[in-house]
């Protein structure tokens, strides 16, 4: 059985009412600040990437750019298009933007202790954490999507329901991934609570014994974000705008608004969890004993989610769209196989360290346990090649044969294995028959001519 840490909470809950107050309004500024820095950050940087020049226009360097668009979505014409369901096309947008704020609240800025002064108060540098603060995450996410679904339902119009169920599927596939991801954290640290997973990196960040978990993470909060590459719910290559494509004013501000705060809370998210919270870094902790601790720790944090946020942007300018069978495919057939794999190898090593096993005899069970997976996996891969390629040597026989240019009333080029029929030729003017259609009277002179159709001859 693998003990859980025995995490002290009792710092939290102790403030009055103006401090936590104080901390909501604090937490709901980051992220309103850090949306606007990350969309101006990303107009640079891609347009650094495609040799633009970007914002450069509204504020110094242009970094008020996004206050501008806000100002300028705020005082658009607000449409409600008659076929929506009025209701749920309003409530939508918040459905959406509200659940963003929510996950910020068990964040820890800082150490668990009473390591700060606000006003003469003692406090930690964390609104709040629970002992299941990680799927208070977890459902907090989860709730979110149904803004984005009730938007494409509620539109009465084909593209934005295509989008709402592709966001739909995507959730699903991907937070599935996710959950497992979060197991192997959960089994390693064995706690939930973000304040004692922080404080179990103390000595090696998760990213160092956990990195599978961490990139499965990586792809999978992308996924859940609906960015490029995997932005299919949005395409407008195929779905104009996806499920916001009827939306205008202040209701398309709030999903740009959580999609953008999405962005900071999975970044933040992934630093607690695998890149030590609120930790410094490996030289910064070697030689300065107070890196970690008063107001410092928030500085460390910030840049590890502006990091993660550059990740983001640097995606979007790099990476092309993939197609949907494609993100279907790699969410179900790579992600969720991997993710449960690994996590049955975390719990095996946990379970042996909790057995007093030594680190050789760890090494040897796991590396046994992956070359076998690793056979076993060769092996399948070699017979399903085979009877793959047998089955497409008999299809693409099979198709030859069938072939039919104008099967479907238009002509379409064979495809790759196919050969097309061979195309009939007329015969030489000379050897053609003599086709009457006048009486018996009708004058032929060898050349396929006659008088009845001497008129269409002559056109022709």
């Amino acid at each position: 059985m693998i003990p859980l840490a025995l995490e002290d909470l009792s710092l939290f809950g102790r403030d009055p009412w103006w401090l936590v107050a104080v901390k909501a309004v604090f937490c709901f500024a980051f992220l309103m600040v850090t949306v606007l820095f990350s969309i101006v950050w990303e107009r640079k940087v891609v347009a650094w990437m495609q040799l633009r020049i970007g914002p450069n226009r509204h504020g110094p360097w242009g970094m008020l750019q996004s206050l501008a668009d806000g100002i300028k979505l705020m005082l658009k014409e607000d449409v409600v298009v008659k076929r929506a369901d009025k209701v749920v096309y309003i409530l939508a947008p918040v459905v959406a933007a509200i659940p963003a704020f929510m996950a910020i609240a068990v964040i820890p800025f800082g150490p668990s202790g009473n390591e700060v002064s606000i006003f003469g108060q003692r406090t930690t540098m964390q609104l709040t954490d629970l002992p299941i603060a990680m799927l208070y995450i977890l459902a907090v996410a989860s709730v979110g999507i149904y803004g984005i679904v009730l938007a494409g339902w509620s539109s009465g119009s084909t593209y934005p329901l295509l989008g709402g169920l592709r966001s739909c599927a995507q959730m699903i596939s991907y937070e599935i991934a996710m959950g497992a991801a979060f197991a192997s954290v959960f089994l390693y640290s064995g706690s939930m609570s973000t304040s004692e997973i922080v404080a179990q990196q103390h000595d090696r960040w998760y990213i160092v014994l956990l990195p599978v978990s961490f990139l499965i993470y990586i792809v999978t909060m992308i996924g859940e974000t609906n960015r490029a590459p995997f932005d299919m719910p949005e395409s407008e290559g195929d779905l104009v705008g996806g499920f916001n494509t009827e939306y205008s004013s202040i209701k398309f501000a709030l999903f740009m608004l959580a999609e953008y705060v999405n962005m900071v809370t999975v970044s933040a998210v992934s630093v607690t969890l695998f890149l030590g919270g609120w930790r410094a870094p490996w030289p910064v902790s070697t030689f300065w004993e107070g890196a970690n601790h008063g107001w410092w720790p928030m500085l460390w944090f910030v840049i590890k989610v502006q990091l993660l946020l550059f990740f983001f942007i640097w995606l979007r300018g790099t990476l092309p769209r993939v197609r949907y069978d494609q993100l279907m495919k790699l969410g179900w057939k790579v992600l969720i196989p991997v993710s449960v794999v690994w996590l049955m190898l975390v719990a095996t090593v946990r379970t042996l360290r909790n057995e007093n096993y030594d680190f050789a005899s760890i090494a040897l069970y796991v590396g046994g346990g992956v070359l076998a997976l690793l056979l076993l996996s060769f092996l399948v891969d070699i017979f399903r090649d085979r009877g793959g390629k047998e089955r497409e040597a008999r299809e693409a026989a099979e198709q030859a044969a069938a072939f039919d240019p104008m099967a479907g009333g238009f002509p379409v080029p064979p495809l790759p294995g196919q050969t097309p029929p061979a195309v009939p030729r007329r015969r030489p003017r000379g050897e053609r028959e003599l086709i009457v259609s006048g009486g018996p009277d009708t004058a032929g002179d060898g050349t396929g001519e006659g008088p009845s159709d001497g008129k269409e001859a002559s056109h022709g």
